[in-house]
């Protein structure tokens, strides 16, 4: 089956119903990792097309977006159209026993549809109410809508990203979204702790920027204490060296020789003890200056042998270093599987889908992908039969389009 919940009830956040009302990334990344603890996730979604995400591609298989797929397994779908009141007015009765709601419209939307913290907490005053946009929930430019690589860029990430003197240069993943979301969750899980002591639930709010701001970590400090915005580092890191990437015989590796220790250890391994007498080495400062030197010096010595020998070599040796791979290779590399990274589950059109698996193992309680990511409106009757509505009152809302 595509949906079997066995194992489920001992999972974190067991008994935890989440109702998602997020939208392409951050909202749903947030509900499914909630889902992936073990809470109940219902997607509530638009009858006609569904949640935005589900078009958003190619790729997709069989009429499924990879891009969808990504963000919302462990969640049962219900198709219901929360801008008439008769869909509000079920969403309402869905939140009264629910725990969290995720949503990331733009801040007021959700008070406009009724739906609100304020509507919603009168009805449950233990809901936790996650909102996410783009700029914040208030402030100058609270109302402008904020996508994952203009946050990017407003938030400073691309200015230090890429090579110097180069362009600016976007993260190859939609890290401000993912990020926002991971947030989120985290938000929520405070607010469930905070609610046993309180009885009482909370708003959690967050955007991309404030994520993305909050990401900038050194970098920021730098800056923040006198020593001026930092410019990108290419591929070398922006304050240690040598830590970056290098050439060997047959392409490219990342050496990471950060510390005294590890810096006397490289010159050993690489035949390079007059690299220790240099003045321009003697430091970290030093070397960081002269990266570019180094790099070059580092590059000719590593010519001698290949990637896969340098690995072990330098591993052995407890420098750290790896290989730049692809996604393919890196999706299938031995510790990616034996970590269990990679899921295989049976799915209703694709007969089975593969997923990304759970970043954080919990040894008792572990979470799991119980459920695929679900087809639109998949679970619609039962949900609704869960909150009380009888077949008479489904075919009803069904026969207005409400529900899909």
């Amino acid at each position: 089956m595509s949906d079997d919940r066995s194992g489920a009830e001992a999972a974190p956040l067991a008994g935890t119903r989440v109702l998602d009302l997020g939208r392409h990334l951050a909202g749903p990344t947030c509900a499914m990792w909630l889902g992936d603890l073990g809470a109940d996730v219902i997607k509530i979604e638009t009858p006609e097309r569904g949640e935005d995400g589900r078009a958003s591609g190619p790729p997709f298989f069989n009429g499924e977006s990879a891009f969808f797929l990504s963000a919302n397994r462990n969640k049962r779908s219900l198709a219901l159209d929360i801008k008439r009141p008769e869909g509000q007015e079920v969403f309402r009765r869905l939140a009264a026993t629910a725990d969290v709601v995720v949503e990331n419209f733009r801040p007021g939307v959700m008070d406009a549809l009724g739906i609100g913290y304020e509507r919603v907490s009168a009805i449950n005053p233990r809901i936790i109410y996650c909102s996410i946009s783009g700029f914040g929930a208030d402030g100058p430019f609270a109302d402008r809508p904020g996508l994952d690589q203009i946050i990017q860029g407003v938030s400073g990430l691309m200015s230090v990203t890429g090579f110097e003197g180069g362009e600016p240069v976007r993260v190859g993943i939609p890290i401000a979204d993912l990020v926002t979301g991971l947030f989120g969750a985290y938000g929520v899980l405070a607010a469930l702790q905070a609610r046993e002591r309180t009885g009482r639930g909370q708003v959690v709010n967050t955007s991309l920027l404030e994520g993305m701001v909050g990401l900038l970590a050194f970098q920021a400090v730098r800056y923040l204490n006198g020593a001026g915005a930092p410019p990108p580092a290419g591929n070398h890191h922006p304050i240690n060296a040598p830590y970056g990437v290098f050439r060997a015989r047959d392409g490219y590796l990342t050496i990471g020789a950060t510390g005294e220790k590890r810096w006397r250890k490289l010159c050993e391994v690489l035949g390079a003890e007059e690299w220790l007498d240099d003045p321009r080495f003697a430091t970290n400062g030093g070397r960081h200056e002269h990266r570019h030197l180094l790099a070059e010096l580092i590059s000719e010595k590593l010519q001698a042998r290949t990637i896969d020998e340098w690995e072990v070599i330098l591993n052995e040796a407890g420098i750290p270093c790896g290989p730049i791979y692809r996604i393919d290779q890196a999706l299938e590399h031995p510790q990616v599987r034996h970590r269990q990274m990679v899921v295989e589950r049976p799915h209703p059109t694709m007969e089975t889908v593969r997923l990304l698996g759970l970043p954080v193992k919990l040894s008792e309680t572990p979470g799991d992908v119980w459920r695929v990511p679900p087809l639109l409106g998949q679970h619609s009757d039962e949900v609704l039969r869960e909150a009380g509505l009888d077949a008479e009152e489904i075919a009803r809302l069904r026969a207005s389009g409400v529900v899909g």
